[in-house]
C-alpha cells in the first residue's frame, strides 16, 4: 500500500534508497507529495512568465504565472488517479456522508464562481477529476493533488469556525490545479539535478513518517543549501496567485472574503507559537507578512480594520453557516481516538447550558462511548430543537444513532424513527440516502434500500458507499448475483480495477441456479469486458513509460 507508482519514477531516476512507502500512511503522503511539488525549484534559467490579466478578471499588480506546462491533462489525470487509487485504500480514508455533503455546499459554489470568471476552462473541467477526499486524520491540512483531486483532512474542518475560513482553503487549493502549478513543477522536475529531488523525496518521506520537523527539515536541506532561495521564490509567487485566484473565485461564490484572511490570522498564531506537527499546511503553504497585507487589501474599503474573527458575513444567512458548527464538531469526534475526549464531549453535551453543536458531539460521542440511550436522547432533542436549515444533518444523526442503537438490540418506537426514514430515504440529499439505507438494513427492510439504491446508484455510479450498501441489501435478500456485481462497483468506483474484475468473475462462476437473471448478468459481462479493457490500457501506459 502506499504511493508507489508514483514515487518508482523519482525513485529510479535518482538512483537512491528511499524508505518504503508501506511504512507510511498514504494519506499523509499524498500531503507530503503535495508539499514536495509546491516546493519544488525550477531552474534559475526557468523564470516564470507574466501574463496581462484576462478580460473579465479582476485586476492585480501580481501577474498570473500562466500555463507553461509540458505535462498534457490527460497524464495528469492518470498520476492523480494512480495517487487517489492508494488514498482510497488507505485506512484513514473516509467517505462520511454528512462531511462529504458539507463540503460540497462550499465546494460547488466555488466551481461555478470559477467557470464563470474563466478560471476553470471547459476543458480543465471535464478532463479533471475536481473530486474532495477526507482523511480522518486531525492535523490540520489540506492539499492539491495532480488530475483535480483535492485532500482534507478532519482537523482543518475541527478548527475552522466558519464556512468561509473553510471555503477559503478549498479555494486556494482549487487554485493551484487551475493554474496547473502541481503539472507545471512535475514537467520540469527533469532541470533539477538527481541529489535535489532525491532529497527532497527523503523530506517528504520523513515528514510523513514522523511528526519529527527538525528530522524532515534537515533531510530536505541536506546537500540543496543553494538551490533554497530559488525554491522559496517561485513557491511564492505560486502561493501569491493562489492566493489571488482563490480570493476572487470566494469572493464571487458569495462567500466573505473575510474568511481568507481570518484563516490567514489563525495560521500565523499558531505559526508564531511554533508549529508542532500538527499544522502540515504551514510546511507546505509558508504563510508571509506579504501574503497576509495582500488579502487585507482586497477586502472592501473601510473593511480591512475589521475584526477578522467569526463575523456576521455574506452568507451568514445560508446553509452552509447554519450547518457549520455540527460539521466541525462531528469532525473533532470523528477524528478523536482517545475515549476521555469523547467523555469530555459527552458530558459538555448533556448540560443544561449546551449550545446545539456541543449536543452534537455529545450525541456522537455517547454513541462512540456505547451509551445509547444518551445518544438517542440527545439526538432526539436536537430534532425538536434544532436550525431548520440545518435539520438534514440532524435528521442524519438521529438515524445513525437509531440504526446503531437498533444493531445493538437497543428498543426505538417505530413512530419515532420509521417516518423520518421514509422521508429520508425519498431525499435527493446523499447523507440522507445513506443513514436512511443504513438504518432500513437494521431494521430488517433490505427491500426498501435495493429499490431506492438501485435508482440512486443509475445517477451516480461513483458512489462507492452506496454500492457497498445496496451490495449489503442485495445479500441480505439472497441476491447474490446482484450483490457481487455491487460489490465489484463499489471497487470499480475507488479505482480498484483488478478488484472489481475479480468480483465480476466470480459472479461469472457462480452456480447455474444462482445466475438466472440474465439482464443482470448480461451487465456483468459488459462490466468485465470495459474494466479489463481500462486495465490494459493502464498497463501498456504504465509499459510504455518505463
Amino acid at each position: 500500500m502506499g504511493f508507489t507508482e508514483t514515487l518508482g519514477a523519482w525513485r529510479h531516476h535518482t538512483k537512491m534508497l528511499v524508505p518504503a512507502a508501506s511504512s507510511v500512511r498514504a494519506v499523509s503522503l499524498a500531503a507530503a507529495l503535495c508539499a514536495l511539488v509546491l516546493t519544488a525549484s525550477l531552474s534559475p534559467s526557468a523564470p516564470a512568465q507574466a501574463q496581462s490579466t484576462p478580460p473579465g478578471r479582476v485586476g492585480s499588480s501580481l501577474p498570473s504565472l500562466g500555463d507553461g506546462s509540458d505535462m498534457g491533462l490527460s497524464e495528469e489525470r492518470r498520476l492523480g488517479d494512480s495517487i487517489a487509487r492508494s488514498i482510497y485504500r488507505d485506512p484513514d480514508y473516509l467517505d462520511d456522508a454528512v462531511l462529504v455533503d458539507y463540503l460540497d455546499l462550499l465546494w460547488q459554489p466555488l466551481l461555478v464562481a470559477a467557470r464563470k470568471r474563466g478560471e476553470l476552462s471547459p476543458e480543465l473541467d471535464e478532463r479533471l477529476a475536481w473530486e474532495l477526499m477526507l482523511s480522518n486524520t486531525k492535523q490540520v491540512n489540506a492539499f492539491a493533488l495532480p488530475g483535480g483531486y483535492l485532500g482534507v483532512e478532519l482537523g482543518l474542518v475541527a478548527v475552522t469556525e466558519t464556512p468561509e475560513e473553510l471555503a477559503s482553503v478549498l479555494a486556494h487549493e482549487f487554485s493551484h490545479v487551475a493554474q496547473r502549478h502541481i503539472a507545471r513543477m512535475l514537467s520540469r522536475q527533469s532541470q533539477q539535478a538527481p541529489w535535489i529531488l532525491g532529497a527532497m523525496i527523503l523530506g517528504a518521506l520523513a515528514a510523513s513518517a514522523s511528526s519529527n520537523v527538525d528530522v524532515a527539515n534537515a533531510a530536505i536541506m541536506g546537500g540543496q543549501a543553494m538551490a533554497v532561495q530559488n525554491q522559496l521564490n517561485f513557491s511564492r509567487d505560486m502561493e501569491r496567485e493562489a492566493d489571488r485566484v482563490g480570493f476572487s473565485v470566494l469572493t464571487d461564490a458569495g462567500f466573505d472574503g473575510h474568511g481568507f484572511v481570518s484563516m490567514f490570522d489563525k495560521l500565523q498564531q499558531v505559526s508564531r507559537l511554533n508549529d508542532d506537527g500538527s499544522y502540515p499546511y504551514l510546511r507546505s503553504h509558508p504563510l508571509s507578512t506579504e501574503r497576509m497585507a495582500d488579502m487585507r487589501a482586497r477586502l472592501p474599503a473601510g473593511a480591512a480594520s475589521a475584526p477578522v474573527g467569526p463575523r456576521k458575513s455574506a452568507v451568514a444567512a445560508s446553509e452552509a453557516a447554519a450547518v457549520h458548527a455540527y460539521a466541525s464538531a462531528r469532525a473533532r469526534v470523528l477524528s478523536e481516538k482517545a475515549p476521555e475526549r469523547w467523555r469530555v464531549w459527552w458530558q459538555a453535551g448533556q448540560a443544561p447550558q449546551a449550545t446545539p453543536a456541543e449536543r452534537y458531539a455529545g450525541a456522537l460521542s455517547a454513541l462512540r462511548l456505547g451509551e445509547r440511550q444518551s445518544a438517542l436522547a440527545l439526538a432526539r432533542s436536537l430534532r425538536a430543537q434544532g436550525d431548520p436549515q440545518a435539520q438534514w444533518v440532524l435528521d442524519a444523526l438521529w438515524l445513525e444513532v437509531v440504526a446503531r442503537a437498533k444493531a445493538a438490540g437497543t428498543p426505538v418506537a417505530d413512530a419515532d424513527w420509521l417516518p423520518v426514514r421514509d422521508a429520508a430515504l425519498s431525499s435527493d440529499r446523499r447523507a440522507l440516502v445513506l443513514s436512511a439505507a443504513e438504518a432500513a438494513l437494521t431494521g430488517g427492510a433490505p427491500a426498501l434500500v435495493s429499490a431506492r439504491l438501485s435508482g440512486w446508484v443509475v445517477q451516480h455510479p461513483r458512489d462507492a458507499g452506496a454500492w457497498q450498501l445496496l451490495a449489503r441489501a442485495q445479500q441480505a435478500q439472497g441476491r447474490r448475483l446482484h450483490a457481487i456485481r455491487a460489490e465489484a462497483e463499489a471497487r470499480a468506483a475507488q479505482l480498484d480495477y483488478p478488484g472489481a474484475i475479480e468480483r465480476l468473475k466470480t459472479a461469472q462462476a457462480l452456480p447455474a441456479n444462482e445466475r438466472t437473471d440474465g439482464m443482470e448478468l448480461a451487465i456483468v459481462d459488459a462490466r468485465l469486458r470495459a474494466l479489463d479493457t481500462l486495465q490494459r490500457e493502464e498497463m501498456k501506459e504504465s509499459a510504455r513509460k518505463q
